[in-house]
Formats: C-alpha cells, structure tokens, sequence
C-alpha cells in the first residue's frame, strides 16, 4: 500500500450550509470531521430557493479555511437542473438561469468547481438530451468565469444521461468551451452503472482516460455501493459495507495520478447507538480510515464489525 499513497491527499465529505452560521457552519463542520476539503450546496439540493450572498458569511469561513490549510473545496448544483429536458422548454430555460445563478454564487464563494449532474433526457432520446445538455452548457459556459463546470457521472437511473463514458465525450465533443468543463468520478455511480472499479479500478480510469481523459477529473465522489455491479440504481454504502468494497475505493483514493484532487465522501450517516431516532455522520472516522496505510490496514482487518453500517 505504501507506494499507492498520496503525500498531498486532499480528503473530505458533504457538510451542511445552514441556519445563521452559513458557509462559516459547513467549514467548521468540515474541520470537526478532520478533513483538508469539503462539498457545500449553495442551498437546498432540492429547490432554487437561496439566500442573498451577503449572508453566507462568506468572509468568516475564507478567514477560518486560511487559518486551518483549506486550499479549496467544491460545490453541487442543485438536483432539479435538467439541462436534457427537450421535452419541456421551460424547464431547459430554467435550468439555464438556475446554471448561471449557482456559477456566479460559486465564484463568490471561492470555490473553482461546480459539480453538476448532467440532466435527463426525459423519454426524447439519449442523442437529443445530449444535444440539449451541449446547448445549455454552451449557454451558461458563454459567461466569462474561473468556474468550471464537472460532469458529474451517473448510475443510469431512468433517462439519466451520463452513466456511460461514451455519452460524457459526446457532451465535451459539442461543447464550446472545454476549458470549462470536468469530470465528477462518483464511485458508486460508476460501479452501479456497470464499470469494474471492485476488481479493477484502474482499468475503468483507463477507459475513462480513453473517451475523455483522466486530466478531465476535477474532483471524486468516493462511496460504496449498496447494490450488484450494473444495477443502475444509485444506492450509497458506507466505506467498506458494500459491494466495491474497502481495498478498492482505498486505491482510488490514493491513486498518485491525480495529486491535489479533492476525494469527497457522500456516504450515509448510521443510527446513534445511545439514541437510534438520531444519526451521526460517519465522516470522521472514513476520513481517518482512508488517510494513511496504517489506518486503512486496522481498518481492513476490523470492517466487518465496525459501527458504521
């Protein structure tokens, strides 16, 4: 394992934007998990509804990341951007808008890189959604920006676009300005929508190199996958309690070629054992498990009873 590690492993989870602490909030949550990054949304994945930028506390939280050694870190997009939508042109318009809006408050924020999934195409057709998604990205990207956008890849649930390599290159070949576009490497997406990362990661990063290239990476989403290779459902297990397994995302985590790109945990939080009607976010201890070779070995030897589940 030692030759596999990465001496500049950027390392950290999904933290919460919320309530009066803001961004301010999500990097000291960042920080209590002992992580060197983090994954915000600007707010609720679920809505468009955002505070003003002027309330996010944004000044406070740059002030505490300098203080603790945060180079950087990474935003979502919010989930009802469906660029593919060629079947309703109002929700393509507003997905633009929404695109455009969530860039701006990225660049605000500091962050370089906003991921986003690549939208669905909604029963019209992988080539039309394709072509749907280019021209909207093409529209927001037109924008003047230090934001890339990352393609985030998907399992394949329903019309989703973007669970294969192929139909991520067709998305890059159709747009204009591939400065400003990347890749989001989600672990259990890409094992859910059929690649080999349990037996051979490398080779699927061989693959992906292949039909878009490896540099592309901008950031990964590292979990476990509660389902079979292929199932497409998009299901996250906690590290080690899955179907890809420990020793697999451990080699994707610390794979050397890709120095300085934030690994980014989404796995689920588990019942409090003094309080099964609360839950605790397992991020802490998969952070500590993943961040050295001795701390992975423990970890290996001791998953199958370990508390996380």
């Amino acid at each position: 394992m030692e030759a596999l590690f990465e001496r500049d492993l950027q390392i950290g989870s999904h933290v919460r934007m919320r309530g009066s602490r803001m961004m301010l909030g999500a990097v000291e949550e960042a920080l209590s998990y002992r992580a060197n990054t983090f994954m915000v949304y600007t707010g609720a994945p679920q809505n468009a509804r955002r505070k003003p930028i002027g309330e996010l506390r944004i000044p406070e939280a740059q002030a505490l990341m300098e203080q603790n050694n945060i180079r950087q870190f990474v935003v979502h997009a919010p989930y009802l951007i469906n660029l593919g939508n060629v079947q309703n042109p109002e929700i393509f318009r507003q997905s633009v808008t929404l695109l455009l809006w969530e860039l701006e408050r990225t660049k605000q924020m500091g962050s370089r890189v906003l991921i986003l999934h690549p939208g669905a195409h909604v029963g019209a057709g992988i080539k039309a959604g394709i072509q749907s998604i280019a021209a909207g990205l093409n529209e927001a990207l037109s924008v003047p920006s230090d934001v890339c956008v990352a393609l985030e890849t998907m399992a394949g649930k329903g019309s989703e676009i973007g669970s294969r390599f192929e139909e991520l290159a067709d998305i890059f070949d159709r747009v204009r300005y591939p400065d400003r576009l990347r890749i989001c490497f989600d672990t259990c997406h890409v094992h859910d929508a059929g690649y080999d990362i349990k037996t051979n990661p490398e080779q699927t990063l061989a693959e992906l190199d292949h039909y878009v290239g490896q540099k592309q990476i901008a950031v990964f989403h590292i979990n476990d996958s509660k389902n079979e290779r292929g199932s497409r459902k998009d299901r996250h297990a906690n590290i080690g309690k899955g179907q890809i397994g420990a020793a697999a995302l451990y080699r994707l985590v610390h794979d050397p070629g890709f120095p300085g790109v934030p690994r980014i945990l989404e796995t689920p939080w588990y019942p409090d054992p003094a309080d099964p009607q609360k839950s605790l976010p397992p991020y802490r201890q998969e952070i500590a498990w993943l961040q050295s070779p001795q701390n992975c070995s423990a970890f290996l030897d001791t998953v199958s009873t370990s508390t996380v589940s």
